[in-house]
């Protein structure tokens, strides 16, 4: 038996395999990349994952996204926001991702922030008989911060104004019927005098045309010691079609020099959005 080999037929070793790499994430199919892109916080969306690359890019502005976010992400709004969704097809970045990052329902929306520019609404003219004369000047754009100055009658006007789209809100959503805007203005003075004041609020649509108005008529404050504040609020229901901006007219009678250099702190405009 020299040739039998007793220990059974000799085994060929297996062919050798290199280990294969799992599918990096562009690889996977966009419907998987969605599914696991949706499970991150939308700022993480926004700021570091759409800038990695076109196809994550895609995938961040589009509608099924956001639309697969939503339900989850706002349960208490969903049953109100499913019915009116912005256009799917609608060019650029969906609007959606803004709104899911920035959380603008019942959240405090602070008009025209220090920085940006502002829209100014002249209305109000002084008449050399003392009378005042109102006259539409239209809208204008000014920097941050700036006030108007009418030396025969010391009338001080400052407007501020909140783009509702750049919050997050889109078209079909603030013209659905389902929404209402509360309007707040803050002012605090650091010393008190005879001074009159006046506030008007304006819902805009985007070519500027006034949809609805609010007016607060003048009203004095007398002289007093030490710090005080007052505040004046509003809310605008029934709201037409078409609303983009709310724009606050702000004005007072009474000082000598600027309102700042009369210890006024900043006036604060807040504009809260909410659906009912």
């Amino acid at each position: 038996h020299g040739g039998l080999n007793l220990l059974g037929p000799a085994r060929v070793p297996a062919p050798h395999h290199e280990p294969q790499e799992a599918p990096g994430p562009n690889q996977l199919p966009i419907e998987m990349l969605q599914k696991v892109l949706s499970y991150l916080p939308p700022s993480t969306l926004l700021r570091h994952c759409r800038p990695v690359c076109r196809l994550w890019r895609d995938v961040v502005d589009s509608w099924d996204l956001w639309r697969s976010i939503l339900p989850w992400r706002h349960p208490d709004l969903w049953p109100v926001i499913r019915t009116c969704l912005p256009p799917a097809d609608a060019p650029g970045p969906c609007i959606l991702g803004r709104f899911c990052e920035l959380r603008p329902i019942g959240r405090k929306l602070t008009a025209n922030p220090l920085g940006k520019e502002e829209l100014w609404d002249c209305m109000m003219l002084s008449c050399s008989d003392g009378s005042e004369e109102e006259e539409d000047l239209g809208v204008r754009l000014k920097t941050s911060g700036e006030m108007s100055y009418s030396p025969a009658y010391r009338y001080w006007y400052k407007g501020e104004i909140l783009d509702l789209e750049e919050e997050g809100l889109w078209r079909e959503l603030l013209d659905s019927g389902k929404i209402w805007i509360s309007v707040c203005r803050r002012w605090t003075e650091q010393q008190g005098s005879d001074r009159m004041y006046q506030l008007v609020v304006k819902l805009l649509d985007a070519n500027y045309a006034t949809l609805h108005y609010f007016f607060h008529k003048r009203f004095p404050v007398r002289p007093r010691t030490g710090s005080f504040s007052f505040r004046i609020m509003h809310a605008f229901t029934n709201i037409k079609k078409g609303v983009r901006f709310v724009l606050f007219d702000h004005s007072v009678e009474g000082y000598d020099s600027w309102p700042e250099q009369c210890g006024v702190c900043r006036p604060q405009s807040s504009v809260i959005v909410q659906i009912h």
